[in-house]
């Protein structure tokens, strides 16, 4: 219980921080500190964001930092991916899974360090 309330913590840091928290934080940490399998880990994520995206765009919108409109832009087609997304999901095997989501990490990482 007390590692999935730190892990809790470090996403919602990072994802006010850096627009991250899910993906890059969450599930990786489910995985290598609790054992989760990739699903559950996933879709554990998934639901916890929730909370931290909606609690931080709040904070953000009290700033003035939020463009409602363009927000819907970007998030109504991504819970369209996020449901095309979680079905695939269900068809690739558990190891492939985590060696595309490492290889599409460190991908990212390359590229913000390189570009």
């Amino acid at each position: 219980m007390p590692r999935l309330i730190l892990i809790g913590l470090v996403a919602g840091l990072f994802s006010a921080l850096f627009g991250v928290g899910g993906g890059t934080v969450i599930v990786p940490l489910l995985i290598l500190l609790l054992a989760f399998e990739p699903r559950l880990a996933t879709a554990t994520s998934l639901a916890a964001i929730g909370l931290t995206a909606l609690t931080g765009a709040i904070r953000y919108g009290f700033e003035g930092n939020v463009h409602v409109g363009y927000a819907l832009l970007v998030g109504l087609p991504a819970a369209a991916g996020a449901i095309g997304g979680a079905v695939l999901q269900q068809r690739i095997a558990a190891r492939p899974l985590t060696l595309a989501f490492a290889a599409l990490l460190a991908g990212l990482g390359v590229w913000m360090l390189v570009g």
